[in-house]
């Protein structure tokens, strides 16, 4: 009995090395052996020179490649200083879904010149901004789109030390040398008070969310409140807490009862808001149109919602392109057409119809 125990116990160390031993990875060498190339043009074909390379070349190398499942090692690349061929997006709140459709963008635009998109969530939370950041410029990106959480120049030192390009996504963080992707948002404020006014409405009510952190925000709130006075709209404004819902159904409650002579509309500054309101229309037994409701971005359950709710549609897609071919413009000289302010689309529906 001890013989066999002892002869088992040996079988399991003999055994269990060989059953969990990784699988060699093919080599750039081998790559250019079964090609029938050289290392330098393997190099190429996997970096930013592969146009140098003729098609029948690059034809031949990818061939070979996908036979051996090759896959190039981006961070030696990197510690090579040939470039990791990584960019990095940091989105405030990956649950937004302006911030996936901008996601969507980028990441078809960084493909298209052969790089990779690494997207994180901060969750509007600066210490996990500051330890995310660290960890892009530890894989050795080559470049970052940042949709800011709160002002965090402290935390951009060290890549603006080692000149990592940067580009700022709808936030501004008020640093001249650095662009800013996003949308039109006086203009955005412009179309809808212009379109609220002209179907009628005479007081308006300005739900949106604490302007201290985001740069978009104070511009939407500050352009509310010249516009309506342009047009001699009674204005209000309100801001909308996590918990909203019943705060908000106060201030909705009161302003329509204080202007019950007057017809009256609410406008939400973003698709969160905006949900938050289509609750409180609820919960209060509002009918849309007869007072106005109008939201900035245009959700998919917009047209669902009652008569349907007005909206301003960011070209979402559009920024997330334009943030990456900014970013890409600073890399390399590809000079690809871009925007910085981008004008949304007014989608009208039955909540702006008073009759």
């Amino acid at each position: 009995m001890t013989r066999l125990w002892e002869r088992s116990h040996l079988l399991a160390y003999t055994v269990l090395p060989m059953v969990f031993t990784p699988p060699t990875r093919a080599t750039l060498i081998e790559v250019a052996r079964l090609a029938g190339t050289s290392k330098t043009s393997v190099s190429r074909f996997f970096g930013p020179e592969r146009d140098k390379l003729s098609p029948t070349l690059q034809a031949r190398i990818e061939g070979a490649a996908a036979a051996l499942d090759y896959r190039p090692n981006l961070m030696a690349r990197s510690l090579k200083g040939s470039g990791s061929r990584l960019l990095g997006l940091l989105v405030a709140d990956i649950r937004n879904p302006y911030s996936v459709a901008v996601m969507h963008g980028a990441e078809m635009l960084c493909r298209q010149h052969g790089y990779a998109l690494i997207v994180a969530n901060t969750d509007n939370d600066d210490a996990r901004e500051q330890d995310l950041l660290d960890a892009l410029d530890a894989y050795r990106v080559e470049g970052v789109i940042l949709n800011a959480t709160g002002l965090p120049e402290r935390q951009l030192a060290p890549l603006r030390d080692r000149a990592l390009p940067l580009v700022l996504l709808d936030r501004d963080l008020g640093l001249p040398e650095l662009d800013v992707i996003g949308l039109d948002d006086e203009g955005a404020i412009d179309m809808a008070l212009d379109h609220l006014h002209a179907k009628g409405y005479r007081a308006v009510l300005y739900v949106g969310e604490a302007p201290e952190r985001a740069s978009s925000r104070r511009a939407r709130l500050e352009r509310f409140e010249a516009r309506s006075q342009m047009l001699a709209m009674a204005a209000s404004s309100v801001i909308a807490g996590k918990d909203a819902e019943p705060t908000l159904e106060v201030a909705i409650e009161a302003f329509v009862a204080r202007h019950s002579a007057t017809p009256c509309a609410v406008l939400a500054a973003n698709g969160n808001v905006t949900l938050a309101v289509a609750h409180a229309f609820r919960a209060l037994g509002l009918t849309m149109g007869p007072v106005g409701f109008m939201g900035i971005d245009d959700m998919p359950w917009c047209a669902l919602v009652g008569p349907g709710i007005t909206t301003l549609a960011q070209p979402t897609e559009a920024i997330g392109q334009a943030a990456a071919a900014c970013l890409l413009n600073r890399l390399m000289p590809l000079d690809l057409a871009f925007q910085y302010r981008h004008r949304p689309t007014l989608i009208a529906r039955g909540s702006t119809q008073r009759i």
